[in-house]
């Protein structure tokens, strides 16, 4: 079933705040279409470092694309969208911004597809609190056409701004797992992802609305999208880097990432397969890691904080894979960000 744009939603919120400048843009090319979403909440500083780096896209392995950045603004203020009214004239590539008043990555994440998805070959996505490298989409394209991958991921390793505490270097906490270029997976996230368009066309479901302010709805899509039997493939030389503020370097923000991974998992898990044996799976699974984490704690004491905190990463996964089992969400996203 194609995607449509919901019913609810009039046709002047789908209206484009910006009108693209169409240098190097056309409908008629041959050339592969792309677009890059992006979607932004109150981060003004993280939206231009984004642009900046897209700006700065090279082609060395594939041909340049038909290119073009759309941006969703999830705050009615359309302050993004201001920004980007600015720049526009500045950039090689055409920009667009909407508005999506709906509060929620999920309602964000759909608008990019809905604006796009007729009109292109691949959307390639990636958040607004990272930065890309120059070869990040000639990366994608080129492993894309390697494989004939439906969807190819990369990694997204941490770039720290400001000074940290050396245990938080020290545990990694902040890396994400990476895997030989070609690698099969069987899901992926939109913090640095292609995606054939054809894969949105054929789902009768895009970004599940319920994982709106909990997150996770990268997570539920692409295990449908595997289970539906799509590939996605590993690039493991299209980086992006993800600015971490100071503010999420601490115990407290670290474990509660780990809880909400643990329950995010879970749901999806058993929202796809609810059968007893996935069940049990799952609470066997979440009960093996609060026991190993318990047991690691005391022979962490000797070893180093960040051995604590990975001792207390088990339990924290654990605990919130039990909560994700018992059908309870967490809404990292509920409180509005200042």
């Amino acid at each position: 079933m194609r995607y449509s744009i919901d019913d609810e939603a009039s046709e002047q919120k789908h209206r484009p705040v910006s009108v693209s400048r169409q240098r190097g843009f056309s409908r008629q090319s041959e050339k592969t279409r792309v677009a890059v979403g992006a979607i932004t909440y109150r981060r003004p500083e993280g939206l231009k470092r984004l642009v900046d780096g897209l700006s700065r896209l090279v082609f060395r392995k594939s041909d340049p694309p038909d290119l073009e950045i759309v941006v969703v603004d999830n705050d009615p203020s359309g302050l993004a969208c201001a920004f980007c009214e600015a720049i526009r004239s500045d950039l090689d590539w055409p920009l667009r911004c909407f508005i999506e008043p709906r509060r929620g990555i999920s309602h964000a994440r759909n608008r990019v597809v809905a604006c796009t998805v007729e009109n292109v070959d691949f959307i390639a996505f990636i958040d607004d609190d990272e930065v890309p490298e120059p070869y990040w989409l000639d990366e994608l394209l080129y492993v894309q056409r390697l494989h004939d991958a439906d969807v190819v991921a990369g990694p997204v390793p941490p770039y720290f701004p400001e000074p940290i505490s050396s245990w938080v270097e020290s545990g990694d906490f902040f890396e994400w797992d990476r895997y030989p270029t070609g690698h099969r997976l069987e899901h992926a996230h939109t913090g640095n992802v292609l995606i054939r368009s054809a894969v949105f066309k054929s789902m009768d479901k895009i970004f599940d609305e319920r994982f709106a302010l909990s997150g996770g709805e990268d997570t539920h899509f692409f295990m449908r999208v595997h289970r539906a039997g799509y590939s996605i493939v590993w690039a493991n030389d299209a980086l992006v880097r993800e600015w971490i503020p100071k503010s999420r370097t601490n115990m407290k923000w670290i474990l509660m990432r780990a809880f909400r991974g643990g329950l995010i998992y879970s749901v999806c898990e058993l929202e796809l397969d609810p059968s007893m044996t996935v069940r049990v799976r799952r609470v066997v699974r979440a009960s093996g890691r609060i026991v190993l984490g318990l047991l690691l704690v005391p022979l962490s004491a000797a070893t180093g904080r960040h051995r604590l905190v990975e001792a207390l990463q088990h339990v924290a996964l654990g605990v919130g894979a039990l909560t994700g089992v018992a059908g309870r969400f967490y809404e990292e996203y509920r409180k509005p960000t200042r």
